[in-house]
């Protein structure tokens, strides 16, 4: 008798289990086909179009000035902006349909210009690009050096055209310099590019300065008074952090993605996140799939460590090359899709909060973007794609634009302030 008890409880148990393991799997089916589900290709709705058309886009950075360089179209008679153009990821027509209310195009020159000499004489040179380009397509562009500006640009049906360096080597140590640049226009200057400079450090170059140098502290104090936005985009962690402390205005990562999603030197840690919130910063989401897509960060810190490795022992900088390109046509770049991009908005959000978080496409900076955000033209998925992740129309305008706007603003207050306590 007690056997047979012991034989039904025993099947009785294992019932049980077959149950458990049977409405696990269930279970884990469901939320593999809700996670497929919510990765599906974005469809843009009518209620996704509205919210688009009443916010203020605005673009951290594109590099089309240095695009344009190297293509040999200074003069746009080569490459008409008006038309569209398959070659570039940013073109008048398609910048219309992506709704753009303003734009920070990057005025970027090589840091390897600093060593040759050339770097300011180039930097101005993509100023006067950008102004010739706003004097060749005035209904479509116009200068804009504060909020005020960007809001009355926009409400005219025009995009607001503005200007950010990108590193500062820019300025070959010069504080005069830093407020030249500022007088023609600039409005931000990332600190550093792929190099350091002599008074900070990069995210992709060995420590130096461990930070900012006494004189790095004065150039982020003078950028202050200026009013022109500290763009931590490019620097090391070490600097990030710096550079925060020693700020009197919100700062702004103008292309940099949330390196708990994908982790690659050029994406920003947790801790500093939370420190942006702190300092009512804003970190702009960059496209590149490289810094967004796991697979493709975890490529890329590859692929640069190799390269440092084989720098070591080949001097021919041709033959560096060759052998790059072997290696990268072995492994190729997964392109990733706008749900990457998507994870890694959300995760600043969860990190830093609402008031963080903005656009930094990089477009025409970058070899390969994600599925769905293939151009300028695609902003308004972006819009349907937080919409289908459950924000709403307040919070998608202040991802979209609102955010940097008040950084902005406040920049301009602290620099008034500033200014006024030196004529006091």
């Amino acid at each position: 008798m007690k056997r047979h008890f012991q034989s039904q409880r025993f099947s009785t148990a294992v019932s049980c289990v077959i149950l458990f393991y049977g409405q696990a799997t269930i279970i884990a089916e469901e939320t593999v086909l809700a996670a497929e589900e919510s990765r599906k290709p974005v469809v843009l709705t009518e209620a996704a179009k509205r919210i688009h058309s009443t916010a203020i886009l605005i673009d951290g950075h594109n590099d089309l000035p240095w695009e344009l360089r190297k293509k040999g179209s200074i003069t746009f008679d080569k490459l008409d902006l008006a038309k569209r153009q398959p070659g570039l990821h940013t073109d008048i027509p398609r910048l219309r349909e992506g709704g753009m209310g303003a734009q920070f195009w990057s005025v970027y020159v090589p840091a390897r210009t600093a060593g040759e000499g050339k770097a300011l004489l180039m930097t101005l040179e993509q100023i006067d690009m950008v102004e010739a380009m706003v004097e060749r397509y005035p209904q479509a562009f116009e200068l804009a050096y504060t909020v005020d500006d960007i809001l009355r640009i926009q409400a005219e049906g025009k995009i607001a055209s503005l200007i950010g360096v990108e590193g500062g080597h820019s300025i070959e140590n010069s504080l005069n310099v830093l407020q030249q640049l500022y007088e023609r226009g600039a409005r931000y200057m990332t600190l550093t590019h792929s190099d350091n400079v002599p008074w900070a450090d990069s995210a992709t170059d060995d420590p130096e300065s461990n930070g900012l140098t006494r004189f790095g502290e004065e150039i982020v104090a003078e950028m202050n008074r200026l009013g022109m936005l500290v763009d931590l985009s490019h620097v090391s962690p070490a600097t990030m952090k710096h550079a925060l402390r020693v700020t009197k205005a919100p700062v702004i990562f103008s292309h940099s993605s949330a390196r708990a999603v994908a982790d690659h030197p050029r994406n920003v840690p947790d801790d500093v996140l939370k420190l942006v919130s702190e300092n009512n910063g804003v970190v702009m989401v960059n496209f590149y799939s490289s810094f967004i897509e796991p697979t493709s960060a975890a490529r890329d810190v590859e692929r640069s460590a190799y390269r440092k490795e084989l720098q070591k022992v080949v001097e021919d900088s041709n033959q560096v090359d060759a052998k790059m390109r072997i290696w990268e046509n072995r492994r190729p770049i997964t392109p990733g899709t706008i749900h990457d991009v998507i994870d890694h908005l959300v995760h600043i959000v969860e990190v830093a909060g609402i008031d963080h978080v903005g656009i930094g496409s990089d477009y025409d900076g970058v070899p390969v973007v994600p599925k769905q955000l293939e151009d300028v033209s695609c902003f308004p998925l972006i819009t349907q794609a937080l919409l289908d992740r459950g924000y709403d129309e307040e919070q998608i305008h202040k991802i979209l634009g609102g955010n940097v706007l008040r950084v902005m603003r406040q920049s301009e207050e602290v620099a008034a302030e500033l200014q006024n306590k030196k004529r006091q």
